[in-house]
């Protein structure tokens, strides 16, 4: 029996606090990722500098992990908080970076997810203005199901900061199956193990 490479899939969280909700929901779904044939995993931007293009080819190990990490991911899921009604600084810079990978190949033609937790309208304009940069990057979002999360109503546990209400766990998995089915459709037959040997 042939057995299907897993699909790779990178989670950028726009949010660098150390008990952010919006990293809290990519923790979720790296534990429920490889029951779904998902590797999955967390980019690290802590030490990710912003972009200038008058040191652009000055890289430090952090951004070239993390242009490594782009350009072999087969989808994204972002996750971000709204910063004045748009995207973080952070999840922008590690898309301004990623988009000097030459000809786009670290997003042109993927799938891509977005989650968010915060008040208010949980995130609603940063997702939709994320669809914004998206255009520019060629990446293909996932319309539906759309994720957000009230940070403050018990979505998450408040001593442990981890993602509990099986509502939302259930919205994780449903949006997390449509992106694998959007870039499979995307990538086109799916290659396996055997076949490459």
């Amino acid at each position: 029996m042939k057995l299907t490479i897993p699909m790779k899939v990178l989670g950028i969280c726009g949010s660098l606090r150390q008990k952010s909700t919006n990293m809290a929901a990519l923790k979720y779904i790296a534990q429920v990722a490889p029951d779904n044939g998902i590797d999955f995993e967390i980019a690290d931007l802590s030490q990710i500098p912003f972009f200038n293009a008058d040191t652009e080819n000055e890289k430090s190990p952090e951004v070239v992990k993390l242009l490594e990490q782009i350009k072999s991911a087969d989808a994204f899921i972002f996750a971000s908080p709204e910063y004045n009604y748009s995207i973080s600084p952070a999840l922008k810079n590690a898309l301004d970076w990623g988009s000097r990978i030459p000809q786009n190949q670290g997003f042109k033609g993927k799938a891509a997810a977005i989650v968010s937790s915060g008040g208010g309208l949980r995130g609603g304009r940063a997702q939709y203005h994320l669809r914004q940069v998206a255009v520019f990057l060629d990446l293909y979002v996932l319309n539906k199901p759309e994720v957000m999360f009230t940070a403050f109503d018990g979505t998450f546990d408040k001593a442990t900061n981890e993602l509990t209400s099986s509502h939302a766990q259930e919205k994780i998995v449903e949006q997390l199956v449509a992106l694998k089915d959007l870039a499979e459709r995307l990538k086109g037959p799916v290659t396996s193990k055997d076949e490459l040997e």
